[in-house]
């Protein structure tokens, strides 16, 4: 896949960042894009963010070579989008390419899905809720089009809508202008052939990290077989992988029930990442960085999402993009993975 090399400069500080082609299409991609599921704060972050933070780190990307943001309605209610619509607001429109979702709903029924502080989501992909959905999204964004516009989850009973169904609606929505390419998130494998036997899907989002390899098996492959990119989520563990947390941290929000915030899995991630050192020391970065090049490193065809609630935390996170990972170093890094499960699983039965 294509990949260019372009420089930025704010002030002293310079930045490199790689393009890639989205899917099949000619819109130029970074291959680091900003996730915005902390930004929209709330419940299942156990906290709200200042506002004009959120805005300011969303203003900052173009800067840093930065020009994909990834959002989504289920991202506290809304206002994920609503914050990077104000943010819109104040830039030029045309340095971003938008992600935003559909499929998690709570204004309306549909199958039971998490339930977030006192509020229920459901989830709901009938043709009369993402036509809905979409103008929702529109409005909170402050935009008149949407650059990708993906399934959030996928539909099951006892709302379920057949993938036809769900690629006849947004193929609808693309003739309509009012978005300008198709993607899909937490979707299995077969999910992922039915969409392309219905039409064509750009991106596939995914759970990927260093400590999560599951796209590997199969996913990956797929994706790279049918032009299509594979969006990597969530590679720094919801921050367990900046390295920043030790042993006593007690997991607030989403993290309380993920696998890896559980003690046995912490305390061995955590020990994993100190016989990085040397590798944080010979390419002069941090954890952080190591945990999102060992990610990037793995395809050329592999875009990643990292999420940041300030600017200082997108120009650390853009720094992954100028780590070019020696083969012997991440084979290391991957077999530290590996031992850090066998570790975690043996340590969890010792305490059970």
């Amino acid at each position: 896949m294509f990949q260019v090399w372009i420089y930025f400069r704010k002030g002293d500080l310079i930045t490199i960042m790689k393009l890639m082609k989205l899917g099949s299409t000619k819109v130029d991609i970074s291959r680091i894009g900003l996730g915005t599921w902390a930004i929209g704060g709330g419940p299942a972050w156990g906290r709200d963010n200042d506002e004009r933070d959120s805005i300011n780190t969303i203003k900052e990307c173009p800067d840093l070579g930065v020009n994909l943001i990834d959002t989504a309605p289920g991202y506290n209610f809304g206002n994920s989008e609503s914050v990077i619509g104000k943010a819109l607001a104040e830039v030029d429109r045309e340095k971003f390419i938008i992600i935003t979702k559909c499929g998690i709903v709570w204004k309306r029924k549909g199958s039971l899905f998490n339930k977030v502080g006192d509020r229920q989501l459901y989830k709901n992909l009938s043709r009369e809720s993402i036509m809905e959905e979409v103008e929702e999204s529109l409005e909170r964004l402050q935009t008149d089009y949407i650059d990708v516009y993906m399934t959030h989850w996928q539909a099951v009973e006892p709302y379920y809508t057949p993938i036809s169904e769900v690629m006849s609606t947004l193929t609808e929505l693309k003739q309509q202008g009012k978005i300008r390419a198709i993607g899909v998130a937490n979707a299995s494998v077969d999910q992922v052939k039915e969409y392309l036997k219905h039409g064509k899907i750009e991106i596939v989002q995914a759970k990927y990290s260093i400590l999560d390899r599951e796209v590997e098996n199969e996913l990956l492959h797929v994706c790279r077989e049918n032009n299509v990119t594979l969006q990597a989520y969530s590679p720094l563990e919801q921050g367990l992988l900046t390295g920043c947390l030790d042993k006593s941290y007690q997991p607030v929000g989403a993290q309380v029930n993920k696998k890896w915030f559980q003690k046995a899995y912490m305390s061995s991630a955590i020990d994993m990442m100190a016989s990085w050192k040397k590798l944080e020391e010979k390419y002069d970065c941090t954890t952080a960085n190591l945990a999102l090049a060992w990610v990037l490193a793995q395809s050329p065809e592999i875009n990643l999402l990292s999420g940041a609630t300030t600017t200082d935390q997108i120009q650390e996170n853009v720094r992954a993009c100028t780590i070019e990972l020696a083969d012997e170093d991440i084979a290391f890094m991957r077999k530290s993975a590996e031992e850090a499960e066998v570790k975690a699983v043996t340590l969890q039965q010792s305490e059970g």
